[in-house]
């Protein structure tokens, strides 16, 4: 007997949470060296050189633009509590929480896909 929720795990959707995943360790393995080093990390961010803060201006726009997307998405396709995702990137990592918002997307457009079927 097939359960009903693994008929909605697309190769997109899985390819979504594994990048979810692999954003959440290289983030966290990043963030713990940081505190285990007991540098600072925010100090770290902006004053490290012009490259350093180009980088951490394209992701922080990305990361903000992203946000608008999963709100405004999460809304379209009716999917429930759309702002936890948005939330949970400040505990863990906008790296881990924009692609598992992507695979739980995709299993939102997939189960609508079928159920107009």
């Amino acid at each position: 007997m097939t359960r009903t929720w693994t008929r909605h795990w697309t190769p997109l959707a899985i390819i979504y949470l594994s990048l979810a995943v692999a954003g959440l360790i290289g983030t966290w393995w990043f963030n713990a060296l940081a505190i285990t080093q007991m540098n600072n990390f925010i100090g770290d961010l902006v004053s490290s050189g012009p490259a350093v803060s180009s980088i951490t201006v394209d992701l922080l726009v990305v990361a903000i633009a992203g946000c608008v997307f999963i709100i405004v998405e999460a809304r379209r396709l009716r999917m429930r509590f759309g702002w936890l995702y948005v939330a949970a990137s400040g505990l863990t990592a906008f790296a881990f929480t924009f692609p598992l918002f992507l695979a739980m997307r995709e299993r939102r457009l997939t189960l609508l896909a079928r159920a107009v079927e």
